[in-house]
């Protein structure tokens, strides 16, 4: 006949659980004696201070590899990529003359876009530099920062500058106008010495003509080469690069237009089909009128 197992009380069993967390007898705090936790924890703190030293060392060898103003690596910006203002997710402008709450973001964007090129701002920063020339600023052995940004005055973009425009950058009476700059490329020397310009056109010819005619700013979307090269936010403090704006004056309303504009300029390639902002760049326009 089996003998059924006593039950223990439940003081019997709060007695033992305490007496697993510190038994008073042979002093050992769950399971284990001062000595032995004190070996455990002396294993781990060296164990992950060694780790914490090897990361702490691995880091400073990476760092001190690392130029702390120009990036080690810039093989995929060997050719500057363009891109317009206003700018939406789908490279689309698109607004109704008569409905201001249509286009005054836009506005708002160019506006907020423009401010570090105040005339007031460009002259108090930046430096009236001789144009037709690269300006290079080497080291020559010391470090020669900051650099020195040429000016680039929001005048020079004339009826599209937007100061003392009651049409707000034409958007007001359906001859908007569009900013395009060229992305900065670190000690890239854009136009091989020779002179540049962006231009623009319809994507496909036949619809040159409903695109109208367009002005340029700077004339002829002159670029001049005095904007290059540029060093890199951290030593070209203040650099503002050079914008081309074009106005569409006789832009037919109530259709879409495909516009591309891109660079001319030796060294830099618009035909990459497996880039499409490579010296150049594409977006929609169209105005409506009611």
């Amino acid at each position: 006949m089996a003998i059924e197992k006593e039950k223990k009380t439940c003081g019997q069993v709060m007695a033992e659980w305490r007496e697993s967390i510190w038994n008073p007898r042979t002093h050992q705090f769950m399971g284990r004696t001062g000595s032995s936790w004190a070996l455990i924890l002396f294993f781990y703190l060296v164990f992950y201070g060694f780790l914490t030293a090897l990361f702490t060392l691995t880091m400073w060898v990476m760092l001190q590899t690392v130029d702390p103003y120009i990036p080690k690596y810039q093989d995929r910006l060997s050719v500057p990529g363009m891109m317009i203002r206003p700018k939406t997710d789908t490279l689309d402008v698109t607004f109704n003359v008569s409905n201001t709450e249509s286009w005054d973001r836009y506005v708002k964007m160019l506006n907020d876009f423009l401010e570090p090129y105040n005339d007031s701002i460009q002259v108090a920063t930046n430096d009236a530099c001789r144009p037709g020339r690269y300006n290079e600023q080497p080291d020559n052995g010391v470090l020669n920062y900051p650099k020195r940004a040429c000016q680039f005055n929001r005048t020079a973009l004339g009826a599209c500058s937007g100061l003392n425009d009651p049409t707000h950058y034409g958007y007001a009476d359906g001859r908007p106008c569009i900013l395009i700059k060229m992305n900065r490329v670190i000690n890239f020397f854009a136009g091989a010495n020779q002179t540049m310009n962006v231009t623009c056109a319809a994507k496909k010819e036949e619809d040159a003509q409903k695109l109208g005619e367009m002005v340029m700013y700077p004339p002829n979307g002159h670029i001049d080469l005095m904007y290059f090269p540029y060093y890199g936010k951290k030593v070209h403090v203040n650099y503002t690069q050079p914008i081309v704006a074009v106005k569409f004056l006789t832009l037919e309303a109530n259709m879409d237009h495909n516009v591309e504009c891109k660079i001319n300029a030796v060294n830099i390639a618009t035909t990459d089909e497996r880039d499409k902002f490579a010296g150049r760049v594409a977006f929609k326009i169209r105005v409506n009128r009611d």
